[in-house]
């Protein structure tokens, strides 16, 4: 009795507005917000400044999902011909019947001098922000606080980004710290949050999860499953249970659908931190665990006082996203073996279903909502009213079995997102190759989206053209059995995928200026890349920002980055050896460093573009303040391209 007292205690103290409110999908037709409530609303008003919207909304322009007792998410969706106008400020206010102005109490949420949030609607992209990997217990600073402080001073329209685009682990589901475990807990309780029953789970019902700090750092022993086939090595073949769930950093790893939704909260929003009181010190934790426990602690913390600037930015930027691993777990699809193990195993199948719902709800809908009415809403609709495992199973297979997680905007460069996570080429000759990251129906598909176009910005959250050295370690891994340890995904590593990108980029009828904008690395950088033997076009730019939140092995990043130089330098003979003989790719120098190319330090990528698609600045804001501007490569009177 007295803990339900304390519980509702907790929701009274809590704000009516959760989380958000985070635009998404806006151009001329469409506005899109979402954000969550802690009880439902009533008749909702919208107010569009310098528009002719003021008025109640539609049913069909609310979608409402009950996530638990005290969490409502919504989706405000409206579409009509010349909604929006174009190079004007628009701010936004919802008005409920009951509670007013949702968003006008939120602290720090519009910019100095400002009433409201405000927007801006740019049909032709003129620049914008780009991201990925944002691991909230990681050492360093958060890129998008960054990104918020770029917006404060943008004053001028022509200054404002068009978007935010953030291509992927905008979540870590397979990385959770301790502390920010058992935050998940709390949320859990305080909202109400669903618990469901397992099938061949170790644990027959999340009713059995503990969340208190000596239960931490355990799940990869005693909660994730084991497959149960022959593993093979080219010595013997034996029987042995291999973890389904490959990172090595899944000791924590989220399960339920209650603590993926849990995580996004915590994630996008500074609301629940406030209730929420993490203690240092932890009498069951082992030593070694107790420092790590303080280490994260550290982090997190610093992650949490960064999230009024991420709320607010998020509110003022249209913001896209794309799934990358992480964000339903590491590894994702990379090989055929790995999804042969993970879908035949019900336990293993739930807790990746449960991170795609969590996407989806979180991140896929707001992208492009109308690609969603008619297959994925309704079950969503029939889950949330009516919570079950029969109702969970069917919308996790219908989620594992869609095809249109990819959209393109109808912005000039035409901007196209890519799905490298669900539409995979499988290796023919050995199950446990990595896969294609794209198969030949979904690179025919992406074909035909870039015909007729004259410039065109390509999302793909793994580099289409990475770092050769680091691409030849994840093959010679692959070769001796070990391409789920070394992540070997990369565009080069399957056979087909590659030849049918190469082949696409050299169509006469592909545009002429192709930007790529990447992340997953944990490291930046840029190329410049034209095809050998051909005057004239295509321009192509590899640009990868990576991460918001994270940073790769300092001392291992710059031996990675000496030894490409030397080996596969632009006039080295053995680039002649690899699949991309047909290109000539030159990396940008970061301020203009002689021989540096690879950028380790977290942040969040500016780029800059012209009227003919070409990028006329491409930066890295740092989490620190600092700004790497990767200056174009240095131009030879003879070009050895042309001899080789």
């Amino acid at each position: 009795m007295q803990a339900a007292n304390d519980i509702k205690h907790v929701v009274r103290q809590l704000p009516l507005v959760l989380a958000g409110p985070i635009l998404r999908h806006c151009d001329e037709s469409n506005f899109t917000l979402w954000f969550v409530s802690k009880t439902p609303l009533n008749t909702l008003k919208l107010q569009l400044e310098n528009t002719s919207i003021n008025r109640a909304l539609k049913d069909d322009e609310i979608f409402c999902i009950q996530l638990g007792q005290h969490a409502y998410q919504y989706l405000i969706t409206l579409s009509e011909n010349t909604l929006l106008p174009q190079h004007t400020f628009i701010g936004y206010t919802l008005i409920d019947s009951k509670f007013g102005s949702l968003f006008e109490n939120i602290s720090d949420l519009r910019y100095e001098g400002k009433t409201t949030p405000q927007f801006v609607i740019k049909p032709n992209i003129d620049n914008l922000l780009h991201g990925s990997c944002r691991n909230p217990h990681h050492f360093s600073d958060d890129g998008l606080v960054r990104a918020d402080k770029h917006i404060e001073n943008a004053q001028t329209i022509d200054e404002r980004p068009t978007l935010l685009m953030l291509s992927g682990d905008q979540v870590y589901v397979d990385d959770i710290a301790g502390p920010m475990l058992y935050a998940i807990g709390k949320v859990i309780t305080i909202l109400g949050l669903n618990s469901e029953a397992f099938i061949d789970g170790t644990v027959p019902s999340s009713d059995l999860f503990r969340y208190n700090p000596s239960d931490m750092y355990q799940r990869h022993s005693q909660l994730l499953p084991k497959t149960q086939y022959k593993a093979k090595t080219a010595i013997t073949r034996w029987y042995i249970n291999h973890p389904i769930f490959t990172s090595s950093l899944a000791e924590n790893h989220l399960i339920s659908l209650a603590e993926v939704i849990s995580l996004y909260l915590l994630t996008w929003s500074p609301e629940l931190w406030r209730v929420i009181d993490i203690p240092q010190e932890n009498t069951g934790l082992y030593p070694i665990n107790q420092q790590r426990w303080c280490e994260e602690l550290k982090h997190i913390k610093r992650f949490v006082k960064g999230l009024p600037n991420v709320r607010r930015l998020l509110a003022h930027l249209p913001t896209y996203m794309i799934f990358d691993d992480h964000d339903i777990t590491d590894d994702w699809n990379l090989t055929a073996k790995w999804e042969q193990a993970a879908y035949e195993h019900a336990f293993s199948k739930r807790i990746i279903g449960n991170a795609l719902i969590g996407y989806t709800l979180f991140q896929g809908l707001g992208n492009a909502p109308k690609k969603f009415d008619a297959e994925i809403i309704p079950h969503l609709n029939q889950y949330f009213s009516s919570p079950n495992s029969e109702h969970q199973d069917n919308l996790i297979n219908l989620l594992l079995k869609f095809e249109n997680w990819h959209y393109t905007l109808n912005t000039s460069p035409k901007l196209v997102v890519l799905d490298t996570r669900t539409r995979r080429w499988r290796s023919e000759s050995n199950l446990g190759k990595p896969s294609g990251l794209m198969d030949w129906e979904a690179l025919m598909d992406l074909q035909h989206e870039l015909m007729n176009q004259s410039k065109v910005i390509i999302i793909s959250a793994a580099p289409m053209f990475g770092v050769k050295l680091i691409e030849a370690v994840q093959r010679m891994a692959t070769l001796c059995g070990g391409s789920l340890l070394v992540d070997a995904e990369n565009w080069m590593a399957h056979p087909g995928t590659a030849n049918s990108l190469l082949s696409i980029f050299q169509h006469k009828k592909t545009p002429e200026q192709f930007i790529i904008l990447s992340g997953d690395v944990h490291y930046s950088f840029s190329y410049d890349i034209h095809l050998r033997f051909r005057t004239g076009g295509p321009d192509i730019y590899q640009i990868t920002c990576s991460g918001i939140k994270n940073q790769f092995p300092d001392k291992l990043l710059n031996g990675f980055d000496k030894l490409n130089g030397w080996l596969y330098g632009h006039f080295s003979p053995l680039n002649l050896l690899t699949k991309r003989k047909r290109l000539s790719i030159r990396g940008r120098r970061p301020n203009g460093h002689s021989s540096q190319r690879l950028v380790n330090n977290s942040g969040i990528g500016y780029l800059a573009i012209d009227d003919k698609g070409a990028p006329t600045q491409i930066s890295v804001l740092h989490s620190d303040m600092n700004t790497t501007d990767f200056h174009p490569p240095r131009q030879h009177r003879k070009e050895f391209k042309d001899l080789l």
